[in-house]
């Protein structure tokens, strides 16, 4: 077998480690508008000292305000409760009382360890969400030594950002956020945390590569660095040679040397001002399913090169359904942002404010053209449907090798497509067919060649007027997701 790459957060487990120490810390920043003595408003002045001489000064200078966090979680875990005496230890229990070997639950307090860093003078201070997540005691440690209890002001699991607030703090060291848009590859960084409870670790290496997708959810656009990262340095900043914090030290390759990655500091910086204001999140909301373009289905959506993002599916009554985006349309362009990568539409959209209206610039049927869409509110996520095959009546799809069914409301109930209003089952795949590798048993084709189809004689009437060297756009719901496939006959 090949060798499998994992990615996982660097928080330490001081259950796992075995290290009864107190736990790590890092990175820094902020000051920013509105931050009640965060430091000097603006960015650092450049250092004076030359960093290919030695990094000493920097590290003196933001050391202290990177900080250790220890946290303890009580868990309810299995437990085993053995006889009172030994006569039933050897015999069992007398009469009809219940047996002397029961399993019950048992309260355990678990340790972990990470970093973190202060932002505001009064003892605010940002570390990653997984650091801090379930804890039911926080407490935060500084570089001289001082211990605070910490309470948790909001946290962000799908960024993996949280804000705590230190108890009785005031003017506390602090370091602030430098611009993470102007990084280039290749730049020198520096990592401050506490890597298996290694108090104050100072690492160095270089920027290896931006926009890194490492399958964290759909705000993936991480910092890869070579800066030493382990377990421990969670929530650490991640700085620049101006003594500016770029990015928060989020997760490590376990099986990898040289390969950390941090959260960029503009992302964070707007997480944190909305966790410090509101205690939560607060997401700007388009309501469409977008989806990556490739060469064939660029040329099928009239356009040039593949680039945008492809509206898969609009939601009903949502603000891009208001505004008048259709399900087909290309995204090229929010406001004066040009969309390269359809991913790049969620950290956008995200950071948009609701209620704010934002000119789109879309390309439908081959024409450009500017709606203007009131971004709205994100809603909390539902769990999507999962996908099952079904019966029902089958027919055959000629070439395409594959048959359909009728959708049923049963068949919808079971495939979890309640917001899917027509379309045909797929019920049987031949796997040599063309479409073996594009469509699977129980997803539901929706469109044929943007033409609606509610039944299986739709369907067949779609195809019949097909040729061989045909290209077929197909309009697909799977296990909650709506996809655009080009076939070819």
């Amino acid at each position: 077998m090949g060798n499998r790459t994992f990615i996982r957060p660097s928080g330490t487990s001081m259950a796992v480690l075995g290290l009864a120490i107190l736990a790590a810390v890092a990175c820094g920043a902020a000051g920013g508008k509105g931050q009640k003595g965060g430091g000097k408003k603006g960015p650092l002045e450049p250092t004076t000292y030359d960093p290919q001489v030695s990094l000493a000064p920097l590290v003196d200078k933001v050391s202290p305000a990177v900080v250790n966090i220890k946290t303890e979680t009580k868990v309810r875990v299995p437990g085993f409760m053995g006889p009172d005496n030994l006569f039933e230890f050897f015999f069992g229990p007398r009469s009809n009382r219940p047996s002397p070997f029961q399993r019950r639950e048992r309260e355990q307090t678990r340790q972990a360890a990470g970093s973190g860093f202060i932002v505001d003078r009064d003892g605010l201070v940002v570390t990653n969400h997984h650091v801090v997540s379930g804890a039911d005691e926080i407490e935060v440690q500084l570089s001289d030594h001082r211990a605070f209890d910490a309470v948790l002001v909001g946290s962000d699991e799908r960024t993996d950002v949280a804000l705590l607030r230190l108890k009785d703090a005031k003017k506390l060291p602090v370091v602030e956020f430098g611009d993470s848009d102007v990084l280039r590859v290749g730049d020198r960084v520096v990592a401050i945390g506490n890597p298996f409870g290694l108090d104050h670790t100072v690492t160095t290496g270089i920027v290896s590569a931006k926009e890194r997708v490492i399958g964290a959810g759909p705000y993936d656009d991480f910092i890869q660095t070579d800066a030493s990262i382990n377990p421990g340095n969670s929530g650490g900043p991640l700085f620049n040679l101006r003594g500016e914090v770029i990015g928060i030290n989020t997760a490590i390759v376990p099986r990898g040397q040289g390969i950390g990655f941090a959260i960029p500091s503009n992302l964070a910086r707007q997480m944190i001002e909305s966790l410090r204001s509101d205690g939560t999140v607060v997401r700007g909301w388009l309501g469409i399913v977008p989806q990556p373009l490739d060469e064939r289905l660029a040329e099928a959506f009239g356009m040039k090169e593949p680039a945008g993002a492809l509206v898969a599916n609009v939601q009903p009554g949502s603000p891009a359904d208001e505004a008048g985006i259709e399900a087909g349309d290309v995204i090229v362009q929010i406001g004066k942002k040009k969309l390269e990568e359809a991913r790049d539409i969620y950290g956008i959209i995200a950071n948009l404010k609701p209620g704010k209206t934002i000119d789109f610039k879309v390309v439908r049927e081959g024409k450009r053209r500017k709606i203007s869409v009131k971004i709205g509110q994100r809603p909390d996520e539902g769990a999507a449907g999962t996908a099952d095959d079904g019966g029902g009546a089958k027919a055959p799809a000629g070439e395409l090798g594959v048959s359909v069914g009728e959708l049923t409301d049963s068949m919808r109930s079971r495939l979890g497509a309640g917001q899917v209003k027509s379309g045909v089952v797929v019920t049987r795949v031949d796997p040599d067919s063309r479409l073996g590798s594009s469509v699977t048993e129980g997803d539901i084709i929706v469109e044929v060649n943007r033409v609606p189809v509610g039944s299986v004689a739709e369907f067949d009437k779609a195809l019949s007027d097909l040729e061989k060297g045909d290209d077929v756009l197909l309009l697909l719901f799977r296990r909650g997701a709506w996809i655009y496939k080009v076939v070819r006959l």
